[in-house]
């Protein structure tokens, strides 16, 4: 792991592995985004004791393959996120923990379909404050999870 004295270094593209879910997928590190966001389809919404939850499948990258994974998350919040393209878009968050080579963090992520995206996976700076330098000429700084390579799809 490259460090300095108090953060961790780390490059342009990343891959985030999501223990809950034991899935890994390449992120786009975006410091110009606040909320990071995460790649879903077939958003559904219901009421699971008495609290709002939301259902979606997103994916898993592993030995060079796409699969789907299907997903059950409580709504942390609803938030009007502005895209690169400057439209508002009204979004789920869900709160979910993630580990960058040693890091691991609960950090808030926003549902969204991003398969026109060459990134499943953005992490933005509210999830980075006070723990990560970024080199952005620089990728995967951090080295794959281990579970990369073979990974067993699985939700909570």
């Amino acid at each position: 792991m490259i460090k300095t004295k108090d953060k961790n270094i780390i490059g342009g593209r990343e891959v985030i592995f999501f223990p809950e879910l034991n899935i890994a997928l390449r992120a786009k590190i975006d410091t110009g985004a606040k909320t990071s966001s995460l790649h879903a389809t077939a958003i559904q919404v219901f009421e699971k004791e008495a609290q709002e939850w939301i259902s979606f499948t997103t994916q898993t990258e592993a030995e060079g393959k796409t699969s789907s994974v299907q997903c059950e998350f409580p709504v942390y919040d609803h938030r009007k996120v502005r895209s690169s393209n400057g439209q508002a878009h009204w979004r789920y968050v869900i709160k979910m923990q993630i580990q960058l080579g040693s890091f691991q963090e609960k950090v808030e992520l926003t549902l969204a379909d991003r398969s026109k995206m060459q990134y499943p996976m953005l992490l933005g700076r509210s999830a980075m404050k006070k723990h990560f330098l970024v080199a952005p000429g620089k990728t995967y700084l951090q080295g794959l999870p281990p579970l990369f390579v073979s990974l067993e799809n699985k939700c909570t």
